[in-house]
């Protein structure tokens, strides 16, 4: 597996930046006398995303391989800035960071707080469910969201202040039917033991806790959402916005980042998932 992409998209980034000029952000001029680099925060804990190499402790992962293809794209040599995902925002407004390039999703609540670009990733959010439950309703992993929504005595289970909480009281199902718990560990325990049914959460760790757990729980692959995945800049930073828009909109291009990506992480992604690979989370549907 590759660790970067810098050979890779060597010769895009040199078509590209001749098109536009070599244009850098005024406010992140990479020419400038101390050639600083363009300082991108990401938590390196969110495997295969955003991590550390095991053997070298240097940042890998997709999003590294973004971020390091982004500076490519605006002429800046990019330094991974590890930051608590919490303290992501906080670090960006206070200038410690340049960027966000994190798995961070673009929502209402963080668009008062920082600007996003357009999403260049979406994290689907699937079903852990109680396999006993499932056998009773006749529901299996090519289920459709609307197949479980229908069935009005299932018990959901999610995290307080996460979208495992949230949605499904988006979704409207009663707050009677919706269980709040403190921590990951107790809501997967609960869909294990069967004291609820069903707890909605990205990907990974879905198919991450139902390996473990493989005999008590299945996979509801239908999407009950999809979270779109974008880049966060400081508000009023209209130039970088649009750079990044432009980066974006290359990444689908044939012989682009995208493919670039599929070649390097997609053995990993499937690894992970079991059923799907790195396309999974490139687009909004499956």
């Amino acid at each position: 597996m590759k660790k970067t992409l810098l050979v890779a998209v060597s010769l895009i980034t040199i078509m590209v930046l001749a098109a536009c000029g070599n244009r850098v952000t005024p406010a992140l001029d990479c020419r400038d006398e101390e050639n600083r680099p363009l300082r991108v925060g990401m938590h390196l804990i969110y495997e295969p995303f955003e991590m550390r190499d095991p053997d070298t402790n240097e940042p890998i992962g997709i999003s590294v391989d973004i971020a390091r293809a982004f500076g490519e794209y605006i002429g800046c040599e990019v330094e991974i800035v590890n930051v608590n995902f919490g303290s992501l925002i906080d670090a960006l407004n206070l200038g410690d960071i340049d960027v966000i390039i994190a798995s961070m999703s673009r929502n209402e609540q963080r668009e008062e707080l920082i600007a996003f670009s357009e999403p260049y990733m979406y994290f689907k959010i699937i079903g852990l469910v109680n396999q006993d439950f499932a056998d009773e309703h006749g529901i299996t992993e090519d289920s459709t969201v609307e197949d479980v929504l229908a069935i009005e005595t299932a018990r959901y289970v999610g995290i307080a202040g996460q979208v495992s909480y949230s949605l499904p009281l988006e979704l409207g199902i009663p707050e009677d039917r919706v269980r709040q718990m403190t921590g990951p560990e107790s809501a997967v325990a609960r869909v294990v033991q069967g004291d609820d049914d069903i707890m909605m959460m990205s990907g990974s760790p879905v198919v991450r806790n139902h390996l473990v757990n493989p005999d008590t729980t299945m996979v509801l692959w239908d999407a009950f959402d999809s979270s779109p995945i974008a880049i966060g800049m400081r508000h009023g930073e209209d130039e970088l916005r649009d750079l990044a828009n432009e980066f974006i909109a290359a990444m689908d291009e044939p012989g682009g980042l995208n493919d670039q990506l599929r070649e390097d992480w997609d053995d990993a992604i499937r690894a992970i998932l079991s059923r799907f690979g790195i396309d999974f989370f490139l687009y909004d549907e499956d």
